[in-house]
């Protein structure tokens, strides 16, 4: 296809989304990143939140909960921690998971790893806001 570029997004488990797309927009660690066919080369770690792929004029979205980007001029792969499509998100899990989390960090206890429990927040979260994305895209 011409004006498209390879995406592939994989988890730890499996193989989420693989075929060719239009736009490529992602969580960066310094930011929001889109990604046309033709970019520049680069690897860059990202952040939990929502991967949008245009894909024939429509957007898919999944959620991932942090890993590596690589971009070549043709190919996008994402490896992430965790993947899970837009329309499998649970929000009552994730809203627990971030009551939990919060809830850990608010009793300040001696035992609680901080930098976990704040990054359990941090994808509680950010799985919330992938969803609200998604609804709006339907």
């Amino acid at each position: 296809m011409a004006g498209t570029i390879l995406v592939d997004v994989v988890s730890a488990h499996e193989k989420i989304f693989s075929g060719e797309a239009e736009f490529v927009a992602l969580p960066g660690e310094q930011g929001e990143l889109g990604i046309l066919p033709g970019h520049v080369p680069f690897i860059t770690r990202i952040r939990p939140g929502a991967v949008r792929i245009k894909v024939d004029g429509k957007e898919e979205l999944i959620f991932v909960a942090g890993g590596i980007l690589e971009v070549q001029p043709r190919v996008v792969t994402v490896l992430a921690d965790t993947a899970i499509r837009g329309k499998d998100l649970d929000e009552a899990k994730a809203e627990a998971a971030r009551k939990h989390a919060a809830e850990a960090l608010a009793n300040n206890a001696a035992d609680v790893n901080h930098a976990a429990v704040q990054a359990e927040l941090a994808i509680a979260t950010a799985q919330l806001a992938a969803l609200k994305q998604f609804r709006g895209k339907k």
